[in-house]
């Protein structure tokens, strides 16, 4: 039954990373649906796992992007390619400190589902305004991808403050055209994600693991399929949300967001 649960939670990772609806908030809130806890440190450790399927399958739907990107790197001249993976790196700053200094913090918060609430509704917010921009056209520069990064920073400390809601909100909110938000907001995640999925895994001894198998909380079958599911979910829906979110209105995800960020406040309050 607790396989089954993960599997579940892991579709609901794939599903909702490319939409922005705040995946990680999503995995909370499918937890708490199942009565699927693992405990703080256990539940982080999941939802990294489940972050780095879906970084996977972006990594396989944008195989020719970074592609480019390593070819323009070993060209050791000035190009496109450099200068966006050196916006890549810039976005990269705040997250990192905050995955540096802060990582009990998250721990903490990645367990309140009245957080998780608070953000959908903050997130609503940020995709209603950013529908009303309109865009100019203009590069992500340094400049651009630092302030992007911090909107990152914020979503990675907050669980339901979507991601690429807030990353291609910011983008959005500074004039840059919505094909080239989306495709920033992505591919910037990767770096991250990757990271983040192999210093937790490293860091979770196998002490741990024992201890895991014979409280029967999170087994080790539950986390590869859980991350299996996640995984090809998120390699059937990346196409399809990618586009979704290139060409639809905001304001429709604005309004999901908002109604589930009022039912999970409810939920809380009256239980």
């Amino acid at each position: 039954m607790e396989v089954f649960k993960a599997i579940i939670v892991g579709i609901v990772q794939g599903l909702t990373e490319f939409l922005p609806v705040s995946s990680s908030g999503h995995i909370i809130i499918a937890q708490e649906v199942l009565g699927l806890d693992y405990g703080e440190e256990d539940n982080l450790l999941f939802a990294v796992v489940l972050h780095g399927a879906t970084a996977l399958s972006t990594l396989v739907v944008f195989k020719k992007d970074v592609f480019e990107i390593f070819k323009g790197l070993l060209d050791f001249r000035k190009n496109d390619s450099q200068r966006f993976t050196l916006s890549i790196l810039v976005s990269m700053v705040p997250a990192v400190i905050v995955g540096l200094f802060f990582i009990e913090t998250l721990e903490q918060l990645f367990s309140n589902l009245l957080i998780v609430g608070c953000s959908l509704l903050v997130t609503s917010l940020l995709l209603l305004f950013a529908d009303r921009t309109t865009s100019d056209g203009k590069p992500v520069n340094m400049i651009r991808a630092f302030i992007i990064g911090i909107g990152q920073m914020f979503a990675a400390i907050f669980p339901g403050l979507s991601r690429s809601g807030t990353t291609i909100s910011t983008a959005l909110l500074m004039g840059i055209d919505r094909d080239k938000a989306a495709r920033f907001s992505f591919l910037m995640v990767l770096p991250l994600i990757i990271g983040a999925t192999i210093k937790k895994i490293l860091d979770t001894s196998i002490t741990q693991s024992e201890t895991i198998e014979q409280t029967g909380s999170m087994t080790i079958s539950a986390l590869s399929l859980g991350f299996l599911a996640a995984f090809l979910s998120g390699l059937l829906a990346c196409r399809w949300m990618i586009k979704l979110i290139r060409n639809a209105k905001l304001y429709y995800f604005s309004i999901y967001c908002g109604i589930m960020g009022i039912v999970v406040m409810a939920y809380v309050l009256l239980n």
